[in-house]
């Protein structure tokens, strides 16, 4: 049944509606691709009894003639999503061996339309990173290789999940999304990944980063896959105040025909200095499929870019501090085994938590700290605010944006490591939209000279994420990116 492991979401829905196979084979299919990539390191904890009885239940319920839209469909679930009775961490010590009693709004939502949960994905620290190599439990490996067979890193925060999808062991994933955790990884392992708008799926049940920022979002194989998965997960919830009360579309059903009469907007300001040939290429290769397709493409500019970056590294430490002060060793997780109360505070902080999210902490301390606050903080939520107006004044002239999704292609794990200046760079073409709160997603548009995957980004305007999947399926069909990744070529051969 290897084979399975092959379609897509769509595809699968299809034949288990036909009867071609049922959610028990799929799914044992998903567990053993899984068994067979562990080397991978995507799961933190893998699921596989749950997921049968999950798989058992949906054709159940399909038998009755009560399917949802993710019927029998086997996902993975990032590790920051809290799932009742399933180990949750964060990729954090100090929440090794957290079972939550509760399930978040998001998985609620998809086991409610059907889907099953193979494992928790792995992850950055509390979603801390863009390479996926904080996490406590070890780092995920990219199933692309780099020329001289070097492992790669599949991009982070949600790198599991990236990797889980792009390796065929799931059909897709759950995500956030804080300052480009989806659509990075997504880019860098040729899958792909859509950031809905702020508010658009609830945040309830799920571990905060920076609570302003965090929206999640879904990974698959095709623009289309994205559209079914995300309907399934978003929607109001009363538990979650940033939750907003829309309608939810059907986004799938947006998608089709050309791009007549739709305005793609080009923004100046991402092209940055010292950006590669490779990825101005693929730029360049992008617009012309956009004027292809029928868009009129338009210059626009987001004059505030230039201080995306460093009010994202002000505001997300900022928040990152004041959320991860919970961790304190009363309530639950690890706590040090010292007698004297503040002693057993510092080393269970020490203890728990890594040096990226030790960084962090302090970073977003000493912002919030007295004199420091007006000086950064409020300057900070300014700016922030002048971005969204450059997104909404472009969205006068143009429909979408269309720009690179990261600066290059997936590098070297423990490549950019030593200089924490650099790895926070991998972010210049995602923070601006997670500032905004607009919704952007990544489509694998190409190969590099390595042969390594390449993704262009849509950015959408606030609740409309109708046309990004719009824009993007017409960008996925002139694309034709059927390359598989380094692992899965070989065992195709």
């Amino acid at each position: 049944m290897s084979d399975l492991t092959n379609l897509t979401i769509k595809d699968a829905l299809k034949g288990l509606e036909n009867k071609d196979f049922t959610s028990v084979e799929l799914t044992e299919a998903h567990i053993k691709a899984g068994e067979a990539a562990k080397d991978l390191k995507c799961y933190i904890t893998e699921t596989p009894d749950q997921a049968i009885e999950m798989a058992k239940a949906s054709d159940a319920k399909r038998a009755k003639g009560d399917a949802g839209l993710l019927e029998g469909i086997p996902l993975a679930i990032k590790d920051l999503f809290c799932t009742n009775g399933v180990q949750t961490t964060a990729a954090s010590h100090i929440l090794e061996g957290f079972k939550p009693q509760y399930e978040s709004t998001v998985t609620a939502n998809l086991f409610a339309q059907g889907s099953v949960m193979l494992g928790k994905a792995n992850l950055d620290e509390f979603a801390m990173g863009s390479s996926n190599t904080t996490s406590y439990f070890g780092n995920v490996i990219n199933p692309w290789k780099g020329a001289d067979g070097k492992d790669l890193t599949p991009g982070g925060s949600s790198g599991g999940s990236a990797s889980a999808v792009a390796a065929r062991i799931a059909m897709g994933a759950t995500g956030t999304d804080t300052g480009g955790s989806i659509r990075q990884p997504a880019a860098f392992c040729g899958v792909t990944g859509m950031k809905p708008t702020y508010g658009r799926c609830s945040r309830f049940g799920t571990v905060a980063f920076a609570s302003s920022l965090d929206q999640a979002g879904t990974f698959a194989r095709t623009v289309e896959d994205n559209a079914i998965m995300l309907r399934a997960m978003a929607g109001h919830d009363a538990k979650d105040s940033t939750s907003a009360n829309r309608e939810v579309p059907d986004f799938a059903a947006a998608m089709g025909g050309d791009l007549k009469g739709k305005k793609i907007g080009i923004p100046k300001e991402y092209r940055v200095d010292g950006m590669p040939a490779e990825i101005e290429k693929i730029w360049e290769q992008g617009i012309e499929w956009m004027k292809d397709a029928g868009a009129e493409i338009v210059d626009v500019s987001l004059p505030h870019t230039k201080y995306a970056l460093p009010t994202y590294y002000i505001i997300a430490p900022a928040e990152a501090s004041s959320n991860l002060a919970r961790y304190d060793g009363v309530r639950y997780g690890y706590r040090a085994d010292e007698n004297i109360l503040s002693d057993m505070y510092k080393k269970t902080r020490a203890e728990g938590f890594g040096d990226e999210v030790k960084r962090r902490i302090m970073i977003g301390t000493y912002v919030l700290s007295a004199g420091y606050y007006d000086a950064y903080y409020i300057k900070a939520q300014k700016v922030r605010r002048l971005i969204l107006n450059d997104f909404l004044a472009a969205y006068e002239k143009c429909d979408v944006l269309l720009t690179p999704t990261a600066p290059s292609a997936a590098f070297a794990i423990g490549e950019n490591e030593d200089d924490p200046i650099k790895m926070y760079l991998n972010d210049v073409f995602t923070v601006p939209a997670s500032l905004a709160g607009v919704p952007g997603m990544s489509v694998p548009a190409g190969l590099d000279a390595n042969g390594l995957p390449l993704g262009l980004q849509i950015i959408g305007r606030p609740w409309d994420e109708e046309m990004v999947f719009k824009v993007g399926g017409a960008l996925e069909e002139a694309a034709n990116f059927t390359a598989l990744p380094h692992t899965l070529a070989k065992k195709a051969a």
